[in-house]
């Protein structure tokens, strides 16, 4: 293990004995908000302690199993030797558990997060394949116990979507789908093709990481531009008589959100600035990283056929990941929302990275 990584596990064991300290302090007890930071900070550290603990314990005992080897005892050293043979495996695979445990965390990935399907290139076929990736990401909620709330929603004439933004609450919801933002591509026989040709369409994912507090965010009144109109549903029907849906338009940026979901005007402005709130981070975010933008895999584009990330090819039932060249052939099953294996597989790619730079520096 590098002296860097060691260092950094020995200041770890240290903070955690001071944490210990200090939550049985009565000062702290009585400042709650210190007290519930402590706690936090304490269940995060304490389980890369805890394998710190259980890597230290394994050395020591190949490093006293490797003492008795020079001793003359023979029983002793079958012993020995039986010891080192159980324990020689487990140093190496701790040592990269605790790395994987060590790499940076983005704090948003514990929280909920919103999802946005831009159909693209392709016309009808893309609206309507935008309706089966929202369809997907609806089912994948659903498999994993989170809770969808459509935020807004714009129907296109032959029942697809030409646009939706939803919010998906619960907890790891932005760390596994972080990766999904990009340009989708759909490859099959549209049902109004008679000459049997495959099409080629296009949608554009965006996943933004809610922003806990929106008051984190500076959004001055004066740069909204607040306009309210009639929900509408699909045929231009009025869902509702009252102007309760809500467009907010954040003149120094041009970012426009519209939340025409709920019955309150009240309500869909909260949301509306939430959104919002959160576009905005995400724009401050992507300024502050534009440098690193190929390491972070996130590309989210307007549609163009250029910048897809994954293709579901149809007539062969095959679903491709251009970044990790991963393809898999139960395209039946992915487009019912299984797939969770290949955000998994998208995180895993995403730490190894991680950790070849980390080992590299």
């Amino acid at each position: 293990m590098h002296n860097s990584m060691l260092n950094k596990l020995d200041q770890l064991q240290n903070r955690i004995s001071e944490i210990e300290t200090l939550l049985v302090d009565s000062e702290t007890v009585k400042d709650i908000d210190k007290y519930t930071l402590l706690n936090k900070e304490f269940a995060e550290l304490k389980p890369i302690v805890d394998k710190f603990n259980e890597y230290n314990q394994v050395i020591k005992i190949i490093e006293d199993a490797n003492e008795i080897l020079e001793t003359e005892d023979e029983d002793l050293k079958a012993l020995a030797q039986e010891e080192i043979r159980n324990a020689e495996d487990k140093p190496e695979k701790l040592e990269k558990e605790l790395k994987l445990m060590l790499l940076p965390k983005d704090s948003a990935d514990d929280g909920s997060a919103y999802l946005e399907i831009r159909a693209g290139a392709g016309g009808d076929e893309a609206s309507i394949f935008a309706g089966d990736l929202f369809r997907m990401y609806t089912r994948l909620s659903e498999r994993v116990g989170w809770n969808m709330e459509v935020i807004d929603i714009k129907q296109s004439e032959q029942g697809g979507l030409k646009e939706v933004v939803a919010k998906l609450e619960g907890k790891g919801v932005f760390k596994v789908l972080k990766f999904e933002s990009g340009v989708h591509r759909v490859q099959r026989v549209p049902e109004t093709e008679s000459q049997g040709r495959i099409h080629t369409s296009t949608c554009t994912v965006a996943i933004l990481p809610e922003v806990e507090e929106v008051q984190d965010i500076n959004i001055d009144k004066n740069d909204l531009r607040v306009d309210t109109f009639r929900a509408s549903g699909a045929g231009g029907q009025h869902v509702n008589k009252t102007d309760s849906a809500v467009r907010l338009t954040h003149i120094p940026t041009g970012i426009v959100v519209e939340c025409q979901d709920g019955r309150s005007q009240h309500k869909n402005k909260d949301k509306a600035l939430s959104l919002l709130a959160a576009k905005l981070k995400q724009q401050e975010i992507d300024s502050q990283q534009e440098s690193i933008a190929s390491e972070r895999k996130i590309l989210v584009g307007t549609g163009d056929r250029s910048e897809k990330i994954r293709t579901y090819n149809f007539p062969q039932g095959r679903m491709t990941d251009h970044r990790i060249k991963l393809t898999q052939h139960n395209l039946d099953q992915i487009m019912d929302g299984d797939i969770k294996t290949i955000c998994d597989a998208l995180l895993a790619e995403n730490q190894l990275a991680m950790l070849s730079q980390l080992e590299s520096e």
